[in-house]
């Protein structure tokens, strides 16, 4: 069996993040080998995920992210099994690094299509592999989201925030008329205060025509049951009634705001647009959960 110097084995630690004896039976398996004992490393970190297939990833990390010309955003989640691994230096700086790659790829596309993503000669299923094996855990992608602002007419904005326990975050894309409107601040505060009542609220879509209809038909339902015993000539309109109640409740821009309940949330973007001289309205949001 091979020597293995202490320094070759500071040297697979620090690499890999693996813990020194397993730094060392890596590289005496792979007689001293770093890139060998690396990928017998990461293969360790494959057999892993494959024993805990069927393990829950109730835990995780949200993180939103700009890229530095600040024209793409992206918010990424990334799930395990545990708080503690969740909470740890490495899975949090994998979370970060899950970002980076997040914002060159293309959106739309899959999370088979971001593992698959190359920076510098290295693709994000390789880091996930180290994570892993460092671990011990379950770990996966949860999903992925990115805005894009066009550089050249940037009308358009995008606001982001993460609560606190890192575990709900979301982005608002606010257009406007003019890219000054988009650049006044008090519309930057607006839209970041609009994505903390995302957070708070969790509603299922912008308006009402973004909601599945089998939802809406089951809602119906429900109702119609409930009032079933009401003289027929106004059950429709008790229905009517409620579903006007389900839609204020559930669509973003009927809601009323959570700092002021005497405005809906598009009010309150659209009296920022007007307070910049313009027009102001919420184009798309998204709202991620881990657990």
């Amino acid at each position: 069996m091979a020597e293995i110097s202490a320094s070759t084995v500071m040297e697979l630690r620090k690499m890999s993040g693996q813990g020194m004896m397993n730094c060392k039976k890596a590289l005496q398996e792979s007689s001293g080998d770093i890139k060998g004992a690396m990928e017998i490393l990461r293969k360790k970190g494959l057999a892993t995920l494959a024993k805990r297939a069927g393990r829950a990833t109730s835990e995780g990390v949200v993180l939103a992210k700009n890229c530095p010309d600040g024209n793409v955003t992206v918010m990424v989640s990334l799930c395990c099994e545990t708080d503690f691994v969740a909470k740890s230096e490495a899975f949090l700086a994998a979370v970060d690094t899950l970002a980076d790659y997040a914002i060159p790829c293309p959106e739309f596309e899959g999370i088979d299509n971001l593992l698959k993503v190359e920076i510098d000669g290295k693709k994000f299923d390789e880091v996930l592999n180290e994570l892993i094996s460092q671990t011990g855990e379950k770990i996966e992608i949860g999903d992925y989201q990115k805005y894009r602002v066009a550089p050249t007419d940037p009308t358009e904005l995008t606001c982001k925030y993460i609560h606190f326990n890192k575990k709900v975050g979301v982005m608002v894309m606010i257009e406007t008329n003019d890219p000054k409107v988009a650049a006044a601040e008090g519309l930057k505060k607006a839209g970041t205060e609009v994505a903390m009542h995302i957070a708070a609220t969790n509603p299922l879509a912008l308006d009402k025509d973004g909601i599945d209809p089998e939802i809406i038909e089951q809602e119906k339902a429900i109702i119609a049951e409930q009032v079933k015993d009401k003289p027929a000539n106004i059950i429709g309109k008790i229905v009517e009634g409620k579903m006007r109640k389900f839609f204020a409740e559930n669509c973003l821009l009927q809601q009323p705001f959570v700092k002021d309940d005497s405005k809906t949330v598009a009010e309150v973007i659209a009296q920022a647009g007007k307070e910049a001289a313009g027009q102001a309205k919420i184009k798309q949001f998204v709202r991620f959960t881990v657990g």
